[in-house]
């Protein structure tokens, strides 16, 4: 369940201007009871400003009333515009100890799934149009030392994102009316199999 902005100073405002009981003020911050009781107290939280959970549109002040009336009821939080925006994904961090992995993850992607775009590989693996131009055209500082290998398996991409870039690139080809590329075999793969 998803809890309010600032829970102690929420519960604190709730204390203050309510007549909510202590298990209704700790679950609906995610407290409990004894901690409310605390705070209550004075034992707990001294100095922390109640924060209006009415005024910041995360509860209304009919489902306050609501709940003083019977403390057998809950409040709920209310699901506001701001906090069911996701949060924009930036650049795709990759730790240094990856960083060597990322060109073998390209090479693996080039090979086997010819159809992504370039933004859809920069977008996997969080790498730039420069570095996947040469690696294709094998002028990369390091090409004699590149070997694909699965991005999922290097830690660098989740399954699901890839089957979603694949599913999205071969969608993309079919309204193109082209024929979807099968994915390349090397001898060392075929001899697997």
């Amino acid at each position: 369940m998803p809890l309010p902005l600032m829970p102690k100073a929420t519960a604190v405002w709730l204390i203050d201007k309510t007549a909510l009981t202590f298990e209704q003020i700790a679950d609906f911050c995610g407290m409990h009871p004894l901690e409310v009781q605390a705070i209550a107290d004075g034992e707990v939280a001294q100095g922390i400003n109640g924060y209006d959970p009415v005024a910041n549109k995360q509860v209304t002040a009919a489902d306050i009333a609501r709940c003083e009336a019977n403390p057998a009821l809950r409040l709920k939080l209310l699901a506001t515009a701001e906090m069911q925006q996701k949060k924009p994904k930036g650049g795709r961090y990759t730790p240094v100890a990856k960083r060597n992995d990322r060109p073998d993850a390209i090479a693996f992607l080039l090979r086997n799934f010819p159809q992504l775009t370039d933004a859809q590989i920069i977008k996997l693996l969080g790498t730039t149009k420069d570095t996947i131009q040469k690696i294709r055209d094998r002028s990369h500082w390091n090409a004699a030392n590149i070997k694909p290998r699965d991005p999922v398996i290097l830690g660098l991409c989740k399954q699901s994102d890839l089957n979603d870039a694949v599913a999205a690139a071969n969608e993309r080809l079919a309204r193109e009316g082209q024929t979807v590329p099968e994915p390349a075999v090397s001898s060392e793969d075929a001899e697997l199999s």
